[in-house]
């Protein structure tokens, strides 16, 4: 059953600088990890080693079952997340005060597990890359990396066993539970195994924004452990390349250890907005691969990122909206996602505009996520435009929605629902294809759906809702439009 996973390092190659590839924690939203990898394999990054902790070891389980990047991807957006939930027996919540968690694992062990196509004999049997997956040893109190050629499904069960959410796994008579809150991602681990290169992916919040209520500060408690114990090794990295610099490398390293961090823009919804279906995986895998593609178009590639808490910080945004549209016809099938991060924004104008993510499958062209797109309001249409790569060639995606100025209001509304599209090789290049789309069934309106978040309130969320509709509706349609008061506030992300 020996295998070579994606993204190994070819061992023959030993003037290439020996790289680690860090999985970070950051719940059910690691989904936005898969579209990470699809742009770092595009890259033709290699890695000797990967180190996954709480939520990360799920990708790097993935990984070493012989998943590739596109496959854990398309995995990860067929996933039912509700069945991460699995209730334990009633008897354990008559317990109350002693109660070990709110959830189990069988939903994990017999479901998501299984869909995503996590194979332990696999793990252990993967060479070519070496993998550790890092657990809290809760009676020595310390993290344990335990190498993947040991691992067994205690060990990635217990990644994920958060205190208080799920209970405690017990190996050999000791507890074990998720290493979030001693470490979520073990650089110094990688370190000490001579990496000279390491690939951080990040999706834990960093922001100024403290929230009231518990959850809230639940998770605030950690994003600063997290955070916290990150900077610390950072810190340690930057001490031990002034020692390479001055002619000691301890842990055999040629030169300074570069580290890179790939992290969204804003932070990523919370799992509850998963759970609860306002934002999904395949937005999640989207936005990780434009994420990516951003970071690798801007790096530097000799020095990476500056060893600071600066490494992780992440904008704030304010009343943020999403809307999802699925298209599909004799061209093809297009998945979209726009994201406002300022709704306030948004509907004062004059410009509008919203970042774009997607994917497309378009005849005679293949299957490709967007690296860079905006939607816009432009001159009474709806306007999408999306950069994508297929096969080396740089392809534009164009997509307009627009109602004419006369006829029925049913008439115009059922020309609001297609969507025109134009595929070009670049920006104002030849014409690849070109056609109209009809929404998927039930998926797509005359007019985009706001998912509202980052609201501290139903009322506030079901106002900012009405003020996009609003907008919306005066540009499309010319109906008149009534400013209401999105501006931002803390709330849920």
């Amino acid at each position: 059953m020996e295998h070579t996973p994606a993204l190994a390092a070819d061992p023959a190659d030993r003037d290439a600088p020996r790289r680690s590839l860090i999985l970070a924690g950051g719940g059910m939203r690691v989904a936005w990890q898969a579209g990470v990898l699809c742009a770092l394999e595009e890259s033709g990054l290699a890695f000797a080693h990967a180190d996954g902790t709480s939520g990360g070891t799920i990708n790097l389980a993935m990984l070493l079952s012989g998943r590739a990047p596109r496959e854990m991807s398309d995995r990860w957006r067929s996933l039912r997340v509700r069945d991460f939930a699995s209730p334990l027996a009633l008897r354990e919540y008559l317990r109350a005060p002693r109660l070990s968690g709110f959830a189990g694992a069988d939903g994990i062990v017999d479901r998501v597990f299984p869909h995503l196509g996590i194979d332990v004999d696999a793990i252990r049997s993967a060479r070519g890359i070496e993998g550790t997956f890092n657990v809290c040893n809760h009676a020595a109190k310390t993290n344990e990396a335990i190498g993947h050629r040991e691992v067994d499904l205690d060990v990635l069960v217990a990644g994920i066993s958060l205190p208080m959410a799920m209970p405690a796994v017990r190996r050999g008579g000791i507890p074990y539970v998720d290493a979030v809150w001693i470490k979520d991602a073990n650089l110094m681990g990688a370190v000490k195994r001579g990496a000279e290169e390491l690939w951080l992916l990040w999706c834990i919040g960093n922001t100024p924004a403290y929230r009231d209520g518990p959850f809230h500060q639940y998770v605030h408690m950690i994003e600063q452990s997290a955070n916290g114990v990150l900077f610390e090794e950072l810190d340690r990295i930057a001490d031990l390349n002034a020692a390479i610099r001055a002619g000691h490398s301890p842990y055999g390293q040629r030169h300074p250890v570069i580290v890179h961090v790939v992290k969204p823009h804003h932070p990523i919804p919370l799992d509850p907005a998963f759970f609860l279906g306002r934002i999904d995986a395949a937005t999640l895998v989207a936005m990780g691969y434009r994420d990516a593609r951003r970071y690798l178009a801007t790096m530097d590639g000799d020095r990476g990122v500056g060893l600071t808490p600066e490494a992780t910080r992440m904008e704030e945004p304010g009343v943020r909206v999403f809307w999802r549209e699925r298209y599909s016809g004799p061209l093809g099938r297009i998945q979209l996602v726009a994201e406002v991060p300022d709704a306030a924004a948004f509907v004062a104008g004059p410009r509008r505009e919203a970042r774009l993510v997607g994917r497309v499958r378009a005849r005679g062209v293949g299957d490709a996520l967007l690296h860079d797109g905006r939607a816009a309001l432009e001159a009474g249409a709806l306007v999408y435009e999306g950069a994508f790569e297929v096969g080396g060639r740089e392809l534009v995606l164009r997509g307009r929605r627009e109602a004419p100025r006369d006829g029925s209001l049913a008439q115009r509304l059922r020309s609001l629902r297609r969507l025109s599209v134009e595929l070009r090789e670049g920006t104002g290049g030849t014409l690849v294809d070109e056609g109209q789309l009809r929404p998927d069934a039930g998926r797509t309106g005359p007019l985009p759906l706001p998912i509202v978040m980052n609201v501290p309130s139903v009322r506030r969320r079901l106002t900012s809702a009405a003020a996009f509709e609003r907008v919306m509706a005066a540009e499309l349609l010319g109906s008149p439009s009534t400013d209401l008061d999105p501006a931002p506030q803390a709330g849920d992300h």
